[in-house]
């Protein structure tokens, strides 16, 4: 008699062995029995990888989670996650599960599995007797050998007691740990001299079943993100926090993972706690037959977690010394304690800040003060502090002038206590750039900042902007291509490689990735604005007015509307636009009422209004030698002079 899964009813939540024959495809599960079998020839499987792919087939086309499944095999046993995997890696090389069209165990990252079969059940006594591969009472295969770091082979379930400040203590360490393992296993899979290996950091999966714990895995999600980045940038490439966090809580499957974001391997994290203990734990997966290459439990006395720090960096040194160069060895090899106290208000302030609202960021300024007064040798907490202050004076929320001042010295102490901190060299080149008028200056701090950290996403999309506007775009052009493989997923990424692609005059690629960027995220800046002025510079201006309307900032409206209307000959709506552009936006707009001017070929008015926007300090100037509205000021003597004025290059 056949049944339907259904039919199976509370039997199925009660034991593992239920007397029933589940056929999937050629295969045909005996839980009686206990025998797999293919196209009637046996399949040899360990007990527990057969009880495994049993409570896998009993629940097929769902997610099965992690815990669900080790609870089911394992019951109240403590078993790490790293065994479960083996497992599983075991059952595909036993099912021939190496298609990913046909795959019958799919992972869907950091949550569990999927079993796709379509599977259908009988009772078991309607088998054919066909010979069968008992299982062996003692197996074969062993998987259930446990690491070599020192903790209980069976643990109760974890507590979710654990003091924060020695947690994130210890996480330093923990990191550097994940670190070194992830690097001992890349050093030998050296990819040919024109490829890199890519390696996307899923967030962390807070399992302490505590929601205040988010900021910690966000920050450790983070962290882990930057070791593993700086370790050789151009041999391994980390995707980025932003690319990686739009599946914090999502059920994505881990091969569509590889594709959205163009990597080899993925590394799974979570986070548990377990009285004074943390545990991180770590799964290293090769994304094109979703492998686990390793997975390891890191798992430490809190208390004890600063006492080890300098015999875990000793040996990281040691493991890699062939892989990387000597500067890069010595920066694994300096100690990076931290106050435990300090560590969590940064974490705090990293999460707040990243929520982006008026009262986060007020929060964000608060928790890194109290970081860097816990610990004032704390260098990267003072550049966050920085970081916090100047874009509260851009923004208006405190005293521009108090707020620049703020910024500055915070920077400048980070500076002086690690010179080689590349996230202090930019933020100087922030400053530098919005607040000095010092283009050259922050150019410099940010050539700086990526000679020290190539990896970096965010330094790397800086100095992309940088190089671009100095008109250097054989610089820039591959470092916006590796912004964007370094963030696929952020649209910022886009949206800075289109306006690259503008400025060079490439506009079929321009519109292409400012498109791809919008597709992101609609909100990106200048979003639907740029892309309707190069709509206008294609001779498409009919095609630009559609984007136009799609900008809700009113002055970039008014901007953009003078310069359409002006390439279709509509020259009273052109000059409408304009005269409100003057009427509304005459502070602080000087340098775009320049560019409508310059477009129109109204040379004398763009250099007046250039001058009012020298004197209103407008920011905007740092385009002035690529921006193509501003193209027929190029013969005049006067763009030359104010080019030097400027001190940018002729």
């Amino acid at each position: 008699m056949a049944l339907t899964m259904g039919d199976l009813g509370k039997e199925r939540e009660s034991s593992l062995a239920d007397g029933y024959l589940y056929r999937f495809g050629q295969f045909a599960l005996d839980s009686r029995k206990r025998t797999l079998s293919r196209a009637d020839s046996p399949v040899s499987l360990t007990p527990k990888a057969f009880d495994v792919l049993l409570f896998l087939v009993q629940n097929p086309n769902r997610l099965v989670t992690k815990d669900e499944l080790l609870q089911a095999v394992w019951g109240d046993t403590f078993v790490e996650e790293g065994n479960l995997t083996q497992y599983i890696s075991h059952l595909r090389k036993a099912l021939g599960d190496n298609s990913e069209d046909t795959r019958l165990i799919v992972t869907i990252a950091r949550k569990g599995y999927q079993f796709t079969g379509n599977v259908t059940v009988t009772e078991a006594a309607d088998i054919a007797r066909k010979p069968a591969v008992h299982v062996p009472a003692i197996e074969s295969y062993r998987v259930d050998a446990q690491p070599s770091l020192k903790y209980p082979e069976e643990i109760p379930k974890p507590s979710r007691h654990w003091q924060n400040a020695a947690a994130l203590a210890a996480s330093t360490v923990i990191l550097a740990g994940i670190t070194y393992t992830s690097w001992r296993h890349f050093s030998g899979m050296a990819p040919p001299k024109s490829q890199k290996i890519m390696l996307a950091v899923l967030p962390f999966e807070n399992l302490t079943g505590d929601p205040s714990k988010e900021y910690l895995a966000d920050g450790l999600t983070e962290e882990t993100i930057s070791h593993l980045g700086r370790l050789n940038p151009e041999q391994l490439g980390v995707i980025a926090r932003t690319s990686v966090m739009g599946y914090k809580h999502t059920d994505e499957r881990l091969d569509q993972i590889g594709r959205d974001l163009s990597v080899q391997y993925v590394l799974e994290n979570s986070l548990r706690e377990s009285g004074s203990h943390i545990r991180i734990t770590a799964q290293l997966i090769q994304v094109k037959d979703q492998t686990h290459l390793w997975a390891q439990d890191f798992d430490y006395l809190a208390k004890d977690m600063l006492n080890v720090q300098d015999d875990v960096a000793k040996s990281v040194v040691q493991q890699i010394r062939l892989r990387l160069s000597s500067q890069q060895q010595a920066n694994l090899a300096e100690s990076h304690s931290v106050n435990p106290e300090a560590l969590d208000a940064y974490m705090h302030g990293y999460y707040f800040f990243e929520r982006n609202t008026d009262k986060d960021t007020e929060m964000a300024a608060k928790y890194y003060e109290r970081a860097t007064q816990l610990d004032p040798s704390y260098a990267l907490a003072w550049v966050w502090l920085s970081r916090v202050r100047n874009w509260q004076a851009n923004a208006g929320l405190i005293p521009a002038e108090e707020g620049h001042r703020l910024a500055r010295e915070a920077v400048e102490r980070a500076l002086a206590l690690n010179p080689n901190l590349a996230e202090a060299h930019a933020q100087m080149g922030r400053i530098k750039q919005q607040v000095d008028f010092d283009w050259a200056g922050a150019d410099a701090s940010l050539q700086r900042a990526i000679a020290l950290d190539p990896g970096n996403p965010e330094v790397v999309r800086m100095a992309t902007g940088s190089a671009a506007l100095f008109g250097r775009f054989d610089e820039a052009l591959p470092l916006n291509r590796r912004a964007v493989a370094l963030d696929p997923l952020n649209a910022d990424s886009w949206e800075s490689l289109g306006e690259t692609e503008f400025f060079m005059g490439q506009l079929e690629k321009a519109a292409a990735d400012v498109k791809k960027g919008l597709e992101l995220s609609p909100d990106v800046w200048p979003g639907p604005g740029l892309l309707g002025e190069i709509y206008v510079m294609q001779g498409r201006p009919q095609d630009a007015l559609p984007e136009i309307e799609l900008v809700r900032q009113p002055f970039l409206r008014a901007f953009l509307y003078a310069i359409a209307y002006h390439a279709l000959d509509r020259e009273k709506e052109s000059d409408t636009a304009l005269r409100e552009l003057v009427a509304k936006y005459h502070e602080g707009g000087g340098y775009q009422i320049a560019q409508v001017y310059a477009f129109r070929n109204q040379s004398d008015e763009a250099f007046e209004w250039l001058e009012r926007a020298y004197a209103q300090h407008d920011s905007g100037l740092i385009g002035t030698k690529v921006e193509p509205l501003l193209k027929s000021l190029h013969k005049d003597p006067r763009y030359a002079a104010f080019l030097k004025k400027l001190h940018l290059p002729q």
